[in-house]
């Protein structure tokens, strides 16, 4: 299969591709290069460039940011939290190897995975703007959909290189850049723009072209620089702000995103908030080989006639198929152009979803993404297959089945702690495992230990790391608590393990302070001495006393001590108090002060 010299990264953005029989010799040299970069089969080798210095993890739920620190101090590295998620991207010092540190965090028990920030980038080439037309509108039935929903109250988040933010036909709401983290979601290569307006066109205003929710709102998300190369990082660092600030549908349209564990965790953690991850399924014009996901909905793309373009990617890993040659869209110079891809695929079939969300908001995800799949024209084999996956989408099919469908679930999830066994005895870290389902999804496992919330996860595989340093040795009981999207839950049964902790000797004096009078203050009449106290190991072991002149005037157990001192049968001259603090294990502290009458 043909390489790309130009072009070592082989995952890339999927943007327009070549109609050899309808589009013009393009002349001058840049065009060639475009050309050449375009060709079906130029992304098939797998990628070869990465961040330097950089890995991405996700950490189990509950690993503190102190724990977590201790894992990547040996190797010299800081991290960066992406969002509210768990997902993390690591940072190594110059000449670590990002290789030798990725095959040791691989192993880590508290880590879910560890993987290279491998580098996406473009292929984007217009057609010849003569030739369009808006055919997959009445394909996929979009217009007779707008009768009933058109993705009003929902918003799309586009990944990409940003969104011309004074286009005419794109509604936008605040986004984000996500490499120059600043506010300015410009667009920095030309991508992004088209990709939003196939979603999101505004429709029936008069002007320009019909996206797909044409009253869906645009979020923009740029993740790659000016010449549309993108990284993993970028990519899920925009899906899970979108996630965070209210988007229900993503859209990133590079190929090979289905690949990285990290993106598929964003669209997880999307999944766990009510939205959902649509991704281009790629332009090899080949079986990638890579599994089904559910974390995501790659799209295939096809041509006015059903059938599979000879460029787009294939595999079971689609999930379904989306026109996606001649598609007519916004421009980032303010126009319109006509472009062809999976890159458009994925943002029409982002459109349905918008759609469906739009016609009956309260559906859950995964009732929405099962719709969206029982909904579509079956093509190709019965049934799913790598071509089509569940078939081309239909809008008004689509949105109908989500109009029809009610959102009543009372069936509660299932759920069981499969780690530690009960029994077992423990100590420090312990990576707790559990396995939940439910008939439509689970959005949120929390672990408790003796009653109290550790730590929840909304991101499958549910995974836990518990400090049983921060229970008393000797046994606890472990429970799982699974929720699906309605607000069903269900208890696992709870396990017994034994927590044998060495207890380490407490050599931390408490502190001690007499807080009322101060030092060198003028006394007389009634006042109140006022003591407080404090301990590494707690209040609760604190034995206080307070001394005047030598003697014991008063004591009290706890963090404060209070006592009435009638100073008016007093000598004239200086008075010395005395607060003596003894922790738990014997350790002592005291504070001095002198007054005068």
């Amino acid at each position: 299969m043909a390489t790309n010299s130009l072009h070592a990264p082989k995952f890339r953005a999927e943007g327009a591709h070549r109609v050899p029989a309808r589009r013009p010799l393009i002349d001058g040299l840049l065009a060639a290069l475009l050309t050449i970069a375009a060709l079906p089969g130029a992304q098939a080798a797998p990628p070869t460039e990465w961040a330097p210095g950089r890995i991405l993890i996700e950490t189990r739920a509950g690993l503190s940011q102190a724990a977590l620190a201790d894992v990547i101090r040996p190797h010299g590295g800081t991290s960066r939290r992406l969002g509210a998620s768990n997902l993390h991207v690591v940072n190594l010092p110059a000449g670590r190897s990002e290789l030798s540190v990725l095959e040791r965090l691989k192993q880590h028990p508290h880590l879910k995975f560890a993987e290279l920030d491998r580098r996406v980038g473009p292929a984007l080439v217009p057609n010849d703007p003569y030739l369009g037309s808006e055919w997959h509108v009445p394909r996929i039935q979009a217009d007779l959909a707008w009768d009933t929903a058109a993705g009003a109250g929902v918003t799309v988040a586009i990944c990409d290189s940003g969104v011309l933010p004074t286009h005419p036909d794109l509604v936008q709401v605040p986004g984000w850049n996500f490499v120059s983290n600043t506010a300015n979601t410009a667009d920095v290569a030309g991508h992004g723009t088209a990709v939003a307006g196939a979603a999101a066109a505004v429709i029936n205003n008069g002007a320009g072209v019909a996206g797909v929710a044409g009253g869906a709102k645009v979020m923009p998300g740029v993740v790659s620089d000016a010449t549309n190369y993108a990284y993993y990082s970028t990519i899920a660092s925009c899906v899970t702000y979108a996630a965070d600030h209210g988007a229900r549908v993503a859209n990133a349209s590079f190929a090979g995103v289905y690949a990285s564990s990290a993106i598929q965790s964003a669209g997880n953690y999307l999944k766990g908030k009510g939205g959902l991850l649509v991704v281009a399924a790629g332009n090899s014009g080949a079986n990638d080989g890579r599994p089904a996901i559910t974390s995501m909905i790659p799209v295939s793309g096809t041509d006015a006639n059903d059938r599979l373009a000879s460029w787009s990617s294939f595999g079971s890993y689609v999930a379904v198929a989306a026109p996606g040659v001649g598609i007519w869209t916004t421009s980032a110079d303010g126009s319109y152009r006509s472009a062809s891809g999976t890159s458009f695929a994925s943002p029409i079939t982002a459109g349905v979803v918008a759609l469906m969300m739009s016609a009956n908001p309260a559906l859950s995800a995964s009732t929405i993404e099962s719709l969206l799949y029982s909904s579509a024209a079956d093509l190709g084999t019965v049934g799913r297959d790598i071509y089509y996956g569940w078939g081309r989408v239909d809008a008004y099919a689509a949105v109908q089945a989500a109009k029809a469908a009610v959102a009543t679930d009372t069936q509660a999830p299932v759920v069981a702690i499969a780690a530690p066994l009960g029994g077992s005895t423990v100590s420090g870290l312990v990576a707790v495992d559990v396995s939940a389902s439910d008939n439509v999804g689970v959005t949120r496992v929390d672990l408790r230990v003796n009653g109290a919330l550790i730590a929840s996860d909304s991101v499958a595989p549910y995974q836990f790391s518990w400090d049983s340093g921060q229970s008393p040795n000797g046994t606890a009981s472990l429970s799982a608590v699974a929720f699906d999207g309605v607000g069903n839950s269900k208890a696992s049964t709870a396990v017994s393990v034994n927590v044998a902790n060495a207890v380490v000797a407490d050599t931390t004096p408490p502190q001690v302070a007499i807080s009322s009078p101060s030092n060198g203050s003028r006394v007389s009449g009634n006042l109140t001495v006022s003591v407080n106290a404090s301990d590494n190991a707690g209040a609760a072991g604190i034995r206080q006393a307070l001394y005047i002149n030598g003697a014991l005037a008063a004591s009290a157990s706890g963090s404060r001590l209070s006592y009435k001192w009638n100073t008016a049968k007093l000598a004239g001259g200086a008075h010395s108090l005395k607060a003596v603090a003894t922790d738990a294990a014997g350790n002592t502290a005291t504070m001095s002060i002198s007054v005068t009458k």
